[in-house]
């Protein structure tokens, strides 16, 4: 370990001098590039993490002096590996910056790809918002490319934080919007009734029994299967629930339907806010009788 560190320092210093001393038509940049690339990798195998994600930079720095973009990008996603090890904020800043240059350099799916990660990043520290922030630009740049399955990913994901954030419309019309593009894939076409529960969920989150009906008929209307599904009979059950104030007939329903699918963390969580609210409306209700 300490051979690899004294050996990294080393190059390092070589890559300095490089770039202090005299060079001809930018052959200087070159030569510490090569160097700084040698003592980043040195560093990485000292488990200097830190010292090799700064490197990285200075790598970076030296492509962008001979306009290699791409290879700047790429020393800045390396930095960002490294520094994830040490400094989530660190590491996310490196990879925008390699974003905006694969962005500069017309590499859309490279920079969608990395915007994705930066999302995942900022979920990992549970930064919601601006991981919801980073997947939209996401599926923005994997729409534009037309990868319409990694455009979706994305979405669902931003669906679900929303959802989690109680910003329940702008849920809905991601679901919505996946469940209509997948009614067109014979490969996708089996999501369609999950997509269709999770907007169902959201409407239910509303409270709005008008909106509610209005929304099963229209999910009918989109996929005529859907009416004789259990998620169906499971959004239409519990509507009848909240219609006559029912909270025992909504355990009911919810229990059987997970006694056969299980619900997922997000339709768990949202389904007990129904029920809370449920519960307050019957408590208000023996209040006033």
């Amino acid at each position: 370990m300490a051979d690899h560190l004294a050996r990294a320092e080393d190059f390092d210093s070589k890559a300095e001098k490089k770039l202090s001393g005299w060079g001809l038509f930018g052959s200087k940049y070159d030569d510490a590039a090569d160097l700084f690339d040698k003592a980043a990798n040195s560093y990485k195998l000292s488990k200097s993490w830190d010292k090799a994600g700064s490197t990285y930079i200075k790598l970076a720095n030296c492509h962008l002096k001979m306009e290699s973009k791409h290879e700047a990008a790429q020393a800045y996603i390396d930095a960002g590996n490294c520094y994830k090890k040490t400094s989530v904020r660190e590491a996310i800043s490196c990879i925008e910056q390699a974003v905006n240059l694969f962005c500069d350099i017309g590499r859309l799916n490279m920079a969608a790809r990395y915007y994705k990660e930066i999302a995942e990043l900022f979920e990992s520290e549970q930064d919601i918002e601006q991981a919801i922030d980073y997947f939209e630009k996401a599926a923005d740049l994997f729409q534009n490319e037309e990868v319409t399955t990694s455009a979706n990913q994305c979405k669902q994901k931003v669906a679900q934080f929303a959802a989690q954030l109680e910003q329940y419309q702008k849920a809905i019309d991601i679901y919505e919007e996946i469940a209509k593009y997948s009614l067109k894939s014979n490969l996708l076409k089996y999501g369609v009734k999950g997509h269709l529960l999770n907007a169902g969920i959201c409407q239910l989150c509303k409270g709005d029994i008008v909106a509610i009906t209005k929304a099963l008929d229209n999910y009918q209307d989109l996929d005529p299967t859907f009416s004789g599904s259990r998620e169906y009979k499971l959004l239409a059950d519990i509507a009848s629930a909240i219609d006559e104030e029912d909270v025992a007939k909504f355990t009911d329903v919810v229990k059987e339907f997970d006694s056969m699918t299980t619900l997922d963390p997000l339709k768990t969580t949202l389904l007990l806010r129904v029920k809370d609210k449920l519960k307050a409306k019957e408590l208000e209700e023996d209040d006033l009788t």
